[in-house]
């Protein structure tokens, strides 16, 4: 069983990379989406891709089946069972509007009603401390509703149950017991952190969506154990990493942006493969496109992800770790509409993989990206998935007659207009996770991936100001291979408040290694010794005084002091905030540990150098570039450009899952692992 396979589905297409451990080689291959069976979309590119399950040792999958549920509000019937006196924490939420003169503004709905929150009678303190036990009989009351009203999962989050969830533990055996049909979702088996509607809006979505996640994952895992698999089966977490199907089923909601952020993980690579550590990732699919920022080689990962949010819409917490990600309704599938006020508008909303673009020929007749770089000519319609779906160019210009009719010009201007519009949409994206964060775009690499990355990252770049873009090999399938670049990782954070005057390195070190002690347990129950794991030691702290926290790195090496871990925090909260209180007293928030099991991983291998045979060109064919005019462009085969081959843009790159489009003025040269660097100036790149 020497193959390792990645299945990420996406909302128009499911990817399939496939690595041999003993030869190392990559083999790929793609299907449509099948929303209405995402496991179908699965064996569908296994089939396509041609693949014997019985030779395959390890599976990881990227799914979308977690934020879908959530997103479309179709996740089961959900209680909610907290501390008497919290049962509103829900829907009063935080004060921090984020449209603050909005007069229509409205609080995100809750996704428990009230009328499914009930209290029980007990009182724990925040060191732990049983003020007033549990009354169990109040529970009665709460078994005969949930059986009445047909309740499928159950979330409990009481108060301070981070520091001791002995009550949460008996709530939990005690509905268990008398209504085994329903999934119970217990705080503190899913964040141990503090604060009370973070938690509990955590707790609730993951009770929300486990009957779900649980039944897709266990049809998926018996699909590919009837196609004669016997390996191991992980799925890609959000803090970019993985973990057994067996943990995904019981807490999904640390799957919420499972498919992104292995992209991230995948740009991250590419950034250490050409000692560019400081990259910002763009992934642009056929329903969304995701950016995130790299430092320093990596991604940043926090427990104050907020689902839905916007500059207008507060969004939801989820207090587990995610790898910070900026995604916008934007990409290949997105429709092209105006308001009721008349203002033009590309996306949210997408065509998907069914019935998809006009351009598909399944019945679509929105207009979309994809159907306006098809009318520009960037997209080739005889080699689209490498001909094995051809573009109709009719009924795309039939859909864009819409938006040309709207605007009062030809269709030709109006799919112009469209690229232009969905470009300024992925620049603001890009700009929330750089400009907008204090970083300058300058000192960073754009890595563009995704089916659609490659089309729209010569202009994003050129735009953002970036240094260079990238297209690393296999863009369209990129999120499934970042996810064979991933670790099998497990995320801790505890929280124990103290100042450091109160603290001394030696209860840093037993509170660090009890969180140690937690990793080991599980990765032995998955069958990973302890001497295979690499730990990651951190801290999360506060001037005294200060509400939110600074992370910082601990090197636990012997050598560590109070005094020194005083100093990293003034140092990190400098850089931060540009500022720093040497005389206030620090608070110690919260303890945290990564462990990470590294397996074999697929090596991008230096490409072997040869001449030019003649043969790169394809042709050629008019691009409308909008104000540069319609311009002849030569089209070039990638897989036919060797290292070292260069040319001056206006230039297309063919590929099956892609189309690299380099603009007039920029030069594009192949480096030594065959993936496609552009620079933004000709003559900049000459110097």
């Amino acid at each position: 069983m020497s193959l390792r396979l990645a299945a990420d589905i996406g909302g128009t297409f499911t990817d399939l990379v496939v690595f041999d451990e003993v030869s190392g080689d990559i083999d790929v291959a793609k299907a449509l989406t099948t929303p209405r069976a995402f496991a179908d979309g699965v064996m569908n590119t296994i089939a396509v891709g041609e693949v014997s399950l019985a030779d395959v040792g390890y599976v990881v999958h990227g799914t979308t089946i977690v934020i879908n549920a959530i997103t479309e509000r179709k996740g089961v019937r959900t209680a909610l069972v907290t501390t008497a006196g919290f049962r509103d924490v829900l829907e009063i939420g935080r004060g921090n509007r984020p449209d603050l003169y909005n007069m229509r503004f409205e609080k995100p709905r809750p996704f428990v009603p009230r009328r499914w929150r009930f209290e029980v009678r007990e009182r724990i303190d925040r060191d732990g401390q049983v003020l007033r036990p549990l009354r169990p009989e109040d529970l009665d009351a709460v078994v005969a509703r949930c059986r009445r009203d047909e309740i499928q999962a159950i979330a409990i989050c009481l108060l301070h149950a981070y520091a001791n969830p002995a009550h949460e533990d008996a709530c939990a055996a005690y509905l268990q017991r008398h209504l085994p049909d329903v999934a119970i979702s217990a705080s503190h088996d899913i964040t141990r952190e503090w604060r009370e509607y973070e938690r509990s809006s955590t707790t609730v979505l993951n009770a929300y969506v486990q009957p779900i996640a649980d039944t897709y994952l266990g049809q998926l895992e018996t699909a590919l154990g009837q196609g004669g698999l016997r390996g191991e089966l992980h799925v890609m977490q959000s803090n970019g990493g993985t973990t057994p199907f067996s943990a995904a089923r019981h807490q999904p909601i640390y799957l919420i942006e499972s498919g992104p952020v292995a992209g991230v993980m995948g740009a991250a690579m590419v950034g250490q493969l050409i000692e560019q550590p400081n990259v910002i990732s763009m992934d642009i699919g056929g329903t969304t496109a995701k950016c995130s920022l790299i430092e320093d080689g990596h991604p940043k990962v926090s427990t104050e992800y907020k689902l839905f949010k916007t500059r207008l819409f507060p969004g939801y917490p989820i207090q587990v770790p995610v790898v910070d990600i900026v995604e916008i309704g934007a990409g290949g599938g997105s429709i092209a509409w105006f308001d009721d006020g008349g203002a033009f508008k590309v996306g949210p909303a997408s065509a998907g993989a069914d019935p998809g673009p006009a351009s598909y020929g399944r019945g679509g007749t929105e207009p979309t990206v994809t159907d306006a770089k098809l009318l520009a000519g960037v997209i080739n319609p005889d080699y689209f998935l490498g001909g094995r779906l051809r573009l109709d160019v009719e009924a795309a210009r039939r859909a864009m007659q819409k938006v040309a009719d709207r605007l009062q010009t030809t269709v030709d201007d109006a799919a112009v207009a469209v690229i232009r519009l969905v470009d300024a949409n992925m620049i603001n994206a890009l700009k929330l996770v750089s400009v907008q964060r204090g970083y300058d775009p300058r000192d960073f690499i754009l890595v563009a991936s995704g089916g659609g990355g490659a089309m729209h990252a010569a202009a994003l770049g050129q735009e953002l100001g970036v240094r260079e873009v990238v297209v690393p090999n296999y863009p369209g399938y990129f999120s499934a291979l970042g996810m064979l670049m991933t670790e099998q990782r497990v995320d801790l954070v505890r929280t124990q408040l103290n100042r450091t005057s109160e603290l001394s390195i030696d209860a840093v070190v037993r509170t660090l290694t009890a969180l140690r002690e937690e990793v080991e347990a599980q990765f032995r129950h998955d069958g990973v010794a302890p001497s295979h794991l690499l730990f990651r030691y951190g801290l999360d702290a506060r001037y005294h005084g200060q509400d939110h926290t600074v992370s910082i790195a601990l090197d636990l090496n012997g050598t560590t002091t109070m005094t020194s871990l005083e100093q990293l925090f003034h140092t990190a909260h400098k850089k931060l905030y540009t500022f720093e209180l040497a005389q206030t007293p620090i608070e110690v928030v919260n303890y945290r540990l990564t462990g990470l099991y590294a397996s074999r991983r697929p090596e991008i291998r230096r490409l072997q150098a040869k001449h030019a045979s003649g043969s790169e060109r394809k042709g050629s064919r008019p691009v409308n570039f909008g104000d540069a005019g319609v311009l002849a462009v030569p089209v070039y085969e990638r897989e036919a450009l060797a290292p070292g081959f260069h040319c001056n843009g206006p230039a297309i790159v063919e590929e099956p899952s892609s189309t690299t489009l380099i603009y007039p003025g920029q030069r594009m040269e192949v480096d030594p692992y065959g993936q496609l660097r552009i620079h933004m100036r000709a003559q900049a790149a000459g110097a």
